[in-house]
Parts: structure tokens; C-alpha cells; sequence
């Protein structure tokens, strides 16, 4: 429809120019015109397929044409500064001025009702720490573990080249290693603009092991362990399932497998590419941990771990007896939101299934404490994390560390336009359109990025001494707090319930027991 505006404005320019050229009347300014709009309305009068353009030839354009404009104008004109979605206008401008450097601070203050039910609180000490200036890392490896990686408090969260334009890849990652913080891959793959800058990387397996896949599309361990051996491979992720979408695979068609993706994913040139919604490479927990110690072996002792979008606390539950009775666990658990973002998904699984990131991590971290092995796991969050006070609550939840998709999105020059899936981004983030992509200049938007992870830690920082925290382990579950009607405040230690450790092994609580009964780690249950 906006291409119809600018058709319709063209031809009044040229029957302009026409009736100046030929020194004719100014009539032929109208009528030059005019013969285009009645071709249009005979087209809208006898075809079949709008009904609207049926009884309204011309005049119904202009619905489809305001609803092409719709996004920008709620956008730009009518949403408020703490209301949009995925992100209110807030959240992109404090990302984006930290990015830029510049100060992300609001005078006057807040704008938002703070007695709404569903507010939460941090809860500010009268005793505050001095900000510390050292900022601290987590160790990510357990017993199995011989080479440990210390994780920075937020890093790039999973996105694949294919999904992004290489030099947004690039941007991330050469900010990551101006940062010294870690870029997850996505499941798409290993590509050169992941490993040309030199920053950490957490390599991620998806199900359609791509990287790592032999002809038929099952995982091929030679490859992986070529690959993972690389310097800038710290650790390796296998992708269970995604917040966004969880239990469904992908379609990558075929006239989007160029040369070079088919090159990074192992997959034959010009041909669709299905991802599965399962792995092959286990049906049952016990499988699933097995293959876990195996891929730590085959990468030679670098830390393994795996992301899942939690649903069936029960099925957890299963993977922990598993774990427990092979004597072995992964290094790192990520646990991604299912208000996580992603290129497409269908409305449905992104609206309707799968556990928000706050319960998911706390039933990770629960289930972990309960059968006494939350020492040897580091538990990584990912969903909607972009601000300082998110990382705070997120490790307050029971998270060791942050992922950041969408935001680090924004600091390379993400508007929102919510177009991933088109490969019309406007500013080049995410699409392979190299007209479109060569608008990232990687100089500029690696700093932005740096920048960006840098004031969000230290903001995080700032907060926690606030609440009289000099440690992200001295955080506990009373210091946030929620409102749960316009009367009541509780905070998150009575909201919900905390497992100490090897409770379940000894005793489980009635309202873990009937799951704990049910688990088998032999078994994915419902």
C-alpha cells in the first residue's frame, strides 16, 4: 500500500510535467492521472479475492494502506513511553543511549503506576555497599570439567547468521571481545564472522546439528570435535528448545540457503532446510545426560550445558534423577523465557506456551538445590534481560549469569520494526540483504555494543551495593518484592516456595512430591 502512494504521487508529478512540457491546459496535471485510478478501479470492481475493494473501488486502498502504517504510528505517535511491546520506548532508549555513551537518566520521576498489581520492588538497604569496581565473573565447570570458563554477568544470547546480517554477527562479536564478555553462536551454525574477531564464543547445537552434521542429517563427532577444539569455542550448548517457540523445529527455504550459509550449516546449496522439534541424539533423560558427558569428552573437557525453555517441571525432574544416577551433569544450564524473542514463530507458541523466565529459573534452581547438585551447575538466564535491574531480579531468581538477545540488538541500531523474518530489516540487523546490511558499520557498532554491556553490569552493580549486596551470591529471595493487589506487598521468599539442599532426596515437600515420585530418568513423563 505505500508503494501505491508513491505511485499515485508520481503520476500527478508526471501529468504535471506533461502538461508543462507540451504547454497544455492545466487539466492535463488531473488527467494524466486519472487513466492509471480508473485501470484500478475497473481491477478492484471485477476481481474476487477483497470484498472491501469490491463495493469500495479506490477508496478501500486506503485501509490497507493506514494498516501498513499502522506499527510506525503506534509506535512513533500513540503508545507510551513504559507501555509497548515486545519493549516499551524506556527499555530502547536506556539501551540505546548506553550504547552511545551517553547518560540514561530521567528527571522528574517515574512515569509508571507503581500500585499496580503485578509491580515488583528491589529493596534498598540503609546500610548500602560501596560500588565495587572490579567486576565479577562466574566459574562455569564442574567436577567433569578439566577446562573452565569464567562468564561475564551478561553476554550475547543465541543468534545465528542467517538470522543476522554478518556484520551485525560482527559487530557482536568484536564488541564481545572488546568487552570480555561471550557470544552465543545460535544454532546455525559456526560461521567466520563469529570466528574472525577473536571474541569468546558458546557454541550452540541445534537439532538440526548444523556445523556438525553428516549428509543424512544426524551428528557427526568428527566434525564437532574439530570445531569445538577451536581457541575461540569456550563452551558448547545443546539447544533443546527455545523460549519463543518451544517443541517446534524450523523451515529455512531453500532460496535463502546461498552459498556461504549452506557452507557454515553443511547443507546443500539452493535446497530447504528443516530443522526437527527433536534431537536424534537422545529420547530419554538418561540418553540426554550421557550425550552431554560425551560431547564434554569430544570437545576436550570445555564446559558443556544445554538451554531449554522450561513446561513440564516433572520432566526436569527426570534429567536430575538422570544426572544423579550416572554420576554426571552438565557445566551450565541456560534457561530461556518464553517471552524470548526469535526471527518467526508462530502466535500461538510465542503467546500461549511454555513458563515465563522468572518461574523457569526458579524451578531449575529449585529442582538443582533439591537433589543437592546446584554447586556443580551454573544456571544462565535468557529472555527479555536488558536492563541492570533485569540482571539483578533475574539472578535474584535463581540465575549465575545473563543472556541479551534483543537488546544487544538495539544497541547495533535495532528500531523494533519487528521485520526479522521479511529480510526487509530497515537498518540492516537482521536480513541478508547486503544492501540493506552494509548500513552496520562494525567500527562503530562493536564500541556501541561494548558500551552497552559495560553501563548495564554496572548498573546491576550499583543496585545490588544499593541493596547492601557487594556479591551477586549475596543476593536472597526477600529482597524482591512483589505487589499482589493494591493493599498487599509480599516479597518473593513468601510468594514462593525454596528448596535447601538434598530436600528432595530426603524429604520432598508436598508440593514437589507427587513430580519427584513420577520422575524417571528413563522417561520423559508428563
Amino acid at each position: 500500500m505505500k508503494i501505491l502512494l508513491v505511485v499515485l504521487v508520481a503520476t500527478f508529478a508526471a501529468g504535471a510535467c506533461v502538461a508543462a512540457v507540451l504547454d497544455s491546459p492545466w487539466w492535463w496535471a488531473v488527467a494524466v492521472p486519472l487513466l492509471p485510478l480508473a485501470a484500478l478501479a475497473v481491477h478492484d470492481l471485477v476481481q474476487r479475492r477483497h470484498s472491501l475493494l469490491r463495493n469500495y473501488p479506490l477508496l478501500g486502498h486506503l485501509r490497507y494502506a493506514l494498516e501498513a502504517l499502522r506499527p510506525e504510528l503506534q509506535q512513533y505517535f500513540i503508545e507510551r513511553n513504559f507501555d509497548g511491546r515486545p519493549f516499551d520506548r524506556d527499555t530502547r532508549s536506556i539501551v540505546y543511549e548506553r550504547a552511545k555513551g551517553t547518560d540514561a537518566e530521567e528527571p522528574f520521576g517515574t512515569e509508571r503506576d507503581l500500585y499496580l498489581s503485578g509491580s515488583e520492588y528491589l529493596t534498598p538497604s540503609m546500610a548500602p555497599r560501596p560500588v565495587r569496581t572490579d567486576v565479577p565473573r562466574v566459574r562455569i565447570g564442574g567436577p567433569d570439567c578439566t577446562r573452565p570458563y569464567d562468564m561475564a554477568l551478561l553476554n550475547v544470547s543465541a543468534m545465528s547468521f542467517g538470522s543476522l546480517s554478518a556484520n551485525a554477527v560482527l559487530a557482536l562479536n568484536t564488541g564481545a571481545r572488546r568487552g570480555g564478555f561471550a557470544q552465543d553462536t545460535g544454532e546455525g551454525g559456526l560461521s567466520e564472522y563469529h570466528l574472525r574477531p577473536g571474541g569468546d564464543l558458546v557454541w550452540e547445537i541445534g537439532t538440526g546439528y548444523f556445523g556438525c552434521r553428516t549428509d543424512d542429517g544426524d551428528f557427526d563427532e568428527r566434525q564437532f570435535a574439530e570445531k569445538a577444539a577451536h581457541e575461540h569455542v569456550k563452551c558448547v550448548s545443546l539447544k533443546i528448545s527455545q523460549g519463543a517457540k518451544p517443541g517446534i523445529g524450523g523451515v529455512l527455504p531453500g532460496a535463502k540457503v546461498n552459498a556461504e550459509i549452506a557452507k557454515v550449516r553443511g547443507v546443500p546449496q539452493g535446497e530447504t532446510v528443516i530443522s526437527p522439534p527433536f534431537h536424534r541424539v537422545y529420547s530419554t533423560p538418561r540418553e540426554l545426560v550421557r550425550f552431554l558427558a560425551r560431547m564434554r569428552e569430544l570437545a576436550g573437557g570445555k564446559p558443556v550445558g544445554f538451554k531449554l525453555c522450561v513446561g513440564s517441571r516433572r520432566e526436569f525432574l527426570a534429567v536430575c534423577k538422570a544426572m544423579l544416577e550416572e554420576d554426571t551433569t552438565p557445566d551450565f544450564i541456560v534457561v530461556d523465557g518464553a517471552e524470548g524473542g526469535t526471527g518467526a514463530a508462530p502466535l500461538e507458541f510465542a503467546d500461549n506456551v511454555g513458563l515465563p523466565l522468572g518461574e523457569g529459573l526458579m524451578a531449575v534452581h529449585n529442582a538443582l538445590v533439591g537433589v543437592g547438585l546446584r554447586d556443580r551447575i551454573r544456571i544462565g538466564a535468557a529472555g527479555k534481560v536488558a536492563t541492570g535491574s533485569d540482571l539483578v531480579k533475574r539472578l535474584l531468581q535463581g540465575a549465575d549469569y545473563t543472556n541479551a538477545a534483543r537488546a544487544m540488538m538495539f544497541a547495533i541500531g535495532c528500531i523494533q520494526a519487528q521485520r526479522c523474518h521479511t529480510n526487509t530489516c530497515p537498518v540492516g540487523v537482521a536480513t541478508q540483504d547486503e544492501r540493506r546490511a552494509r548500513a552496520v558499520d562494525v567500527g562503530d557498532k562493536s564500541r556501541r555494543v561494548e558500551r552497552y554491556q559495560e553501563a548495564t553490569v554496572k548498573s546491576a552493580l550499583q543496585i545490588m551495593a544499593a541493596m547492601g549486596v557487594d556479591e551477586p551470591s549475596g543476593l536472597r529471595p526477600h529482597q524482591l518484592l512483589q505487589r499482589v493487589d493494591p493493599h498487599t506487598v509480599r516479597s518473593y521468599a513468601e510468594l514462593h516456595e525454596w528448596l535447601t539442599p538434598g530436600q528432595l532426596l530426603a524429604s520432598a515437600p508436598e508440593s514437589w512430591a507427587s513430580d519427584w515420585r513420577a520422575a524417571d530418568a528413563d522417561h520423559f513423563t508428563h
